[in-house]
């Protein structure tokens, strides 16, 4: 590493602890000043989630490093401000870690591995090739469409753990840095699995609170998101425009190879496609079948071992067990936060700003649950949103205008707002921290700030587009039911 990079390294290092100062400073010690009251555990927790924030962004440590630091700040700032007993503590941390997530993504990372060792990515990464024909535009939106559909049937972070290797394996042979690429499709396939129940975490919570089925979810979704990709497209154009200019190389060379030869195990490959194929059917269908997606990804990657007659401690060794400890960690940090009364007090506010008229309301909650999704991952920002929303969907003032219709569109609004929202930076959505994740085992480094740079006006560009278009759905609907 060359001194000018140490140096430039030491000094974002050094403007990276003076932020988190800062940030300390305005937590302690200015609420007391301007007489603002703020329960300790919710302004320590608050600064924790902060400060992880904080060193993400100036990237003075390693993301896991951060979780787990701030994972054990929070445990101790509960146990010595008494929001829990010690003895709590591993109960705390057990129902704090989302598991049904955690499983998901092992379980696929496991079939991908072994799905990726027969040659599959590299034989689709020279058909995409050939069919782009050296046209980067032509090749980003065929990525994004095709992420954004897959993303509505099966949840977005199993989406971009297929996605993202293809992508890699093509610009690798093209000989241009995937990173654009990488990003577009965490950000095609946030807005596509908006769409459905099973797209996005958080609509299952949605569906599961509120009894909402596949079909009503895509009908009342569908449009919005349609359009919003649509929109979404030449946002991406234009904020990759000089990425989109680059001229591919040994382009001719490789419209001459054959892809076939590229498989490498045609009998695995058909096992791992059975498997995949199976599994996709089954998160299809979890609902009806009462069975959590975690558990089929889990089944399948176990029978896909066992059929593959692959060796454990060889696909496990390549599993990202890092992106998994990070979250898991994430995990805790937001719900001592969330324990703490900081997202209760968020949306309480929000609620209170409103003063019950329901338009007000409705655009609140979609940029409330955007711009917090963005910064907090969504998915336990939708759970706590969920008993806040149930609760004032019933009050007159909400019944009286949206009372007509099945589904109250305060529910739309959430899913829309938590769903977009995950784009605004890279720890919104776990399809984010899985696909940079993904690229840094390969050697590309997709930094907090190059996301946010991309993908935080991506997320208020397209919430606009989407919310415009979600408003005049609901009130089409309105005057129909009218």
């Amino acid at each position: 590493m060359s001194s000018q990079t140490l140096y430039l390294a030491k000094k974002k290092r050094l403007v990276g602890l003076f932020v988190l100062a800062s940030v300390a400073i305005l937590f302690l010690v200015i609420p007391n000043l301007v007489g603002i009251e703020i329960a300790l555990p919710l302004r320590l927790t608050s600064l924790g989630l902060l400060a992880v924030y904080v060193l993400l962004s100036f990237e003075i440590v390693h993301r896991t490093t951060i979780a787990m630091v701030g994972a054990t700040f929070v445990i101790i700032i509960a146990i010595t401000t008494g929001l829990f007993d010690a003895s709590m503590s591993l109960e705390f941390v057990i129902s704090s870690i989302d598991f049904n997530t955690i499983g998901l993504l092992l379980g696929m990372m496991i079939i991908v591995v072994i799905l990726g060792e027969t040659g599959i990515f590299e034989y689709l990464g020279l058909r995409m090739s050939k069919a782009s024909k050296g046209n980067m535009w032509r090749l980003m939106v065929m990525f994004c469409v095709f992420t954004a559909t897959v993303s509505m049937f099966i949840d977005n972070v199993t989406t971009i753990l297929l996605i993202v290797p293809i992508t890699i394996s093509i610009f690798r042979t093209l000989r241009i840095s995937p990173i654009p690429f990488i990003m577009a499709q965490v950000l095609a396939s946030n807005v596509g699995g908006t769409a459905t129940l099973i797209g996005d975490p958080p609509n299952i919570l949605i569906g599961s609170a509120v009894n909402i089925d596949f079909n009503s979810f895509i009908i009342n979704m569908g449009p919005t998101v349609a359009i919003s990709l649509l929109a979404s497209l030449f946002i991406l154009k234009f904020q990759f425009r000089k990425d989109l200019g680059q001229k591919p190389h040994n382009l001719e060379d490789l419209l001459s190879q054959d892809e076939k030869v590229l498989i490498k195990d045609r009998s695995v490959l058909k096992k791992s496609l059975a498997v995949l194929t199976a599994v996709i059917i089954l998160f299809v269908i979890h609902g009806s079948i009462n069975i959590e997606p975690s558990i089929i990804a889990l089944s399948g990657a176990g029978i896909l071992m066992l059929v593959a007659k692959s060796r454990p401690e060889h696909i496990l060794n390549q599993v990202d067990w890092s992106t998994l400890i990070f979250l898991a960690g994430l995990f805790i940090i937001i719900s001592g936060a969330e324990k703490a009364g900081l997202i209760d007090l968020l949306s309480n506010a929000a609620l209170q700003i409103s003063g019950g008229n329901p338009w007000i309301l409705f655009f609140m909650i979609i940029w409330l649950s955007a711009i917090g999704s963005a910064f907090i991952d969504n998915i336990p920002f939708a759970a706590t949103m969920i008993p806040l929303i149930s609760a004032i969907s019933n009050t007159e003032s909400i019944t009286a205008v949206f009372g007509s219709l099945a589904i109250n569109p305060l529910w739309w609004a959430l899913s829309l707002g938590v769903g977009f929202g995950g784009n605004g930076t890279l720890v919104g959505s776990s399809a984010g921290i899985v696909a940079t994740g993904l690229a840094e085992i390969k050697g590309y480094k997709i930094t907090f700030n190059k996301f946010l740079r991309v993908g935080f006006p991506f997320m208020i560009a397209s919430v606009a587009v989407g919310s415009i278009v979600l408003l005049i759905d609901v009130l089409v609907r309105l005057n129909l039911a009218a």
